[in-house]
């Protein structure tokens, strides 16, 4: 680990403004991402802002009926909230099916939005990768591809993101509030926050340098049958092939993203509309213009099914 400088911030605005004056300034907060890329060196920030201090950890009410989840709340304490329990169900699913209960104690909802792709081409720095160094070229294209991704691939990167919170809180139409260096705040919905990888792959989400979430908003509940299904290697401690965050509404409709898919969290207006005419239906719009490799092909055959399953399951419950 190359050494680095450490300070932490007294305020939100402060904390942007240290790290908008010092070019590769990292926010650390519980740092179960960075911690882990700065030892084998895909990390090297020279400098260190500590936000822990910063009073973001709450979870309160908004006045439209909602919940303003603050940046620094662990993923335990927003899994178990009562509120989210009974109103977000589909979050609480989704977070307890991430990581272990030893990382969702220490990690945050900014740091889980902002985790980084867990390809092992970008954590193997002997291998090309562009998302690690731009214009190196991809490892993974011509590589092997199981766990890549099928749709908004570009021929610059092919990783998925790794986050289930993150599928959920598309589902949910989440906003993410931020601060800028300069003091003033701007909101970001979700759809809008993480990035294609087109020719930059190493550009993840639209923040600027020095920009630090403050917090993550749910809209009012839109109540339904909530379900997170996983599909992974194994049962615990493993990211997402595929996994589907499900709403459905009596009357049929509802909202359906995928994880495990692509480079962000996956939703598409058409494959909404298109539940009520089944899991083939919303799959294949949530599909359309997919590019598969010999390795990951089956992804579309196992989308379509977990789908069915979670539909199935959801249409039983709802029964």
């Amino acid at each position: 680990m190359k050494p680095f400088a450490y300070e932490r911030a007294s305020s939100p605005k402060d904390a942007a403004a240290k790290a908008a004056k010092t070019p590769g300034a990292k926010f650390i907060a519980g740092g179960t991402n960075l911690l882990d890329l700065m030892k084998i060196g895909v990390e090297e920030p020279v400098h260190l802002i500590d936000v822990n201090g910063l009073k973001l950890d709450t979870i309160e009410a908004t006045d439209d009926g909602g919940v303003r989840i603050g940046a620094l709340v662990r993923n335990t304490e927003l899994a178990a909230d009562t509120r989210i329990r009974r109103d977000y169900p589909l979050l609480s699913r989704a977070l307890l099916a991430g990581a272990s209960g030893q990382l969702r104690n220490k990690a945050t909802t900014a740091g889980n939005l902002l985790q980084r792709t867990r390809c092992p081409y970008f954590y193997d720095t002997n291998q090309p990768c562009n998302k690690r160094l731009p214009g190196s070229g991809c490892a993974a294209i011509g590589g092997f591809s199981r766990q890549h991704a099928i749709v908004g691939v570009s021929k610059s990167c092919i990783a998925t993101h790794p986050s289930d919170m993150a599928v959920a809180m598309r589902a949910l139409d989440a906003t993410v509030e931020t601060v800028r260096p300069d003091g003033s705040t701007r909101r970001i919905a979700i759809a809008d926050f993480h990035t294609l990888p087109g020719t930059t792959p190493n550009v993840e989400t639209v923040l600027a340098h020095g920009e630090l979430i403050t917090a993550v908003t749910l809209p009012r509940p839109v109540g339904g049958v909530q379900l997170y299904h996983k599909v992974r290697d194994r049962a615990s401690y493993a990211f997402a092939l595929v996994s589907v965050a499900l709403i459905l509404q009596p009357d049929g409709g509802g909202r359906v993203a995928l994880g495990g898919v692509a480079h962000k969290p996956w939703r598409k207006s058409d494959a909404d509309a298109a539940l009520p005419k089944g899991a083939k239906a919303a799959s294949d719009a949530l599909l359309a213009g997919a590019e598969t490799t010999h390795d990951n092909a089956f992804k579309v055959t196992l989308v379509e099914r977990a789908l069915a399953a979670t539909l199935a399951e959801a249409k039983e419950t709802s029964a």
